[in-house]
């Protein structure tokens, strides 16, 4: 049986603050087969990877993302995990100036574009939101940048979109059909999805760990219809294990290194 493929979450999150360009790249080097974001639209139309709503939590700043624009993101600092005697330190490794800057989702994909090996990118859409729509529009002109939204015959698509919101993924499959789309779920699971079955046009699932765990069963029953299994936020090796045991295709994990050794370890 293959492994499931490894999904670093928000970049290797545990290790390094999340959603930054610092954090993508230690996932990458430390083995990571594809990497996950979240996106947010600015008030001047630009897709940056953040998950809150609201600055406090991740940066310095205050208020809430959407009614900010990229220049105001740009000037705060995202690495708050950052030592504050950091470059007091004559033993540490010489400071990271880029580090704490907002990374946009243009300059992520320029990234795994460029890279030295294939790399996957999972891209959630947060609704609800104030600007609706125009955040799948401006992602497919963006994904259209790189060749990506409407590709060529037999061309591979390395970017999959992933959102709770159902209308969200519809918007996508008329939009960017060659795009893979992925139904995100945590609780209120509708009955035909615990029999396998998914909304149309969606063959993927990305199940809350918690759900896995109490209803195992329902992997199966989802794979013996067609459809893919992944599971979020795996961090834990006993559910990185449960997992491998089901047979679902992804793990999507704030601890990439650690998870991909575990399943080399077991293989």
């Amino acid at each position: 049986m293959s492994r499931p493929q490894v999904v670093a979450h928000r970049g290797a999150s545990e290790d390094v603050a999340e959603h930054t360009l610092a954090s993508y790249r230690r996932a990458l080097d430390d083995g990571a087969d594809a990497l996950e974001c979240d996106v947010r639209l600015t008030r001047d139309g630009h897709l940056v990877c953040v998950h809150d709503r609201r600055l406090e939590r991740t940066s310095d700043g205050r208020g809430v993302l959407s009614t900010k624009r990229l220049e105001e993101l740009a000037a705060l600092d995202w690495d708050t995990r950052r030592s504050a005697w950091a470059d007091l330190d004559d033993e540490a490794e010489p400071p990271d100036h880029n580090a704490g800057k907002i990374l946009t989702l243009h300059d992520l994909l320029a990234m795994v574009h460029d890279w030295h090996r294939p790399v996957q990118v999972a891209i959630e859409t947060k609704h609800p939101v104030r600007y609706s729509g125009w955040v799948e529009q401006r992602l497919v002109q963006t994904l259209a940048s790189f060749g990506w939204a409407q590709p060529v015959y037999g061309a591979e698509v390395p970017v999959r979109v992933m959102s709770f919101s159902v209308m969200s993924l519809s918007r996508l499959r008329r939009m960017a059909p060659a795009v893979s789309r992925v139904l995100l779920v945590k609780s209120d699971v509708p009955a035909a999805m615990r029999a396998g079955r998914l909304p149309p046009g969606v063959t993927t699932v990305g199940l809350q760990r918690r759900l896995v765990r109490a209803h195992p069963r329902w992997v199966g029953r989802l794979q013996e219809r067609g459809n893919a299994v992944h599971v979020w936020v795996v961090n834990d090796l006993a559910d990185v294990d449960l997992c491998t045991e089901l047979g679902v295709e992804a793990l999507i994990t704030d601890r990439p290194r650690a998870v991909r050794a575990h399943l080399e370890r077991s293989t």
